[in-house]
């Protein structure tokens, strides 16, 4: 049974940062595409970032160089460090699993973690 704990979240100024961190239990991660998504207010459910089975990695054009994914196997875990945050990054950060990076949306989520930029 896959778990995942995300946190690190909360609130900061715009131009701020945060590190969001998802501790995973229950599975073997090298042989899943990890990855980070989020739901604002009233939005549907967006895809930020994924790391793939072979450390491949891509963001979604709204984050890319701003936000950076990584993994660490040892414990596994994995890592949003979020830079020069917008209040338009304002939303629930939720990590997922999934065999196929393509499938990430409808993923085994954890509980989520709070994300609040003010301007």
């Amino acid at each position: 049974q896959v778990q995942l704990v995300e946190s690190g979240g909360g609130s900061v100024q715009a131009g701020g940062s945060l590190r969001l961190s998802c501790a995973a239990s229950g599975w073997t991660n090298n042989i899943y595409c990890m990855g980070w998504l989020r739901q604002a207010p009233g939005k549907k459910l967006e895809w930020v970032a994924e790391v793939d089975t072979d450390d491949s990695i891509n963001y979604a054009g709204s984050v890319k160089g701003r936000f950076t994914i990584s993994k660490e196997n040892a414990n596994n875990t994995l890592y949003l460090q979020m830079d020069n945050l917008s209040p338009e990054d304002t939303a629930m950060y939720y990590c997922a699993v999934h065999r196929y990076c393509a499938s990430l949306l409808t993923a085994v989520r954890g509980q989520g973690t709070q994300v609040t930029v003010s301007s």
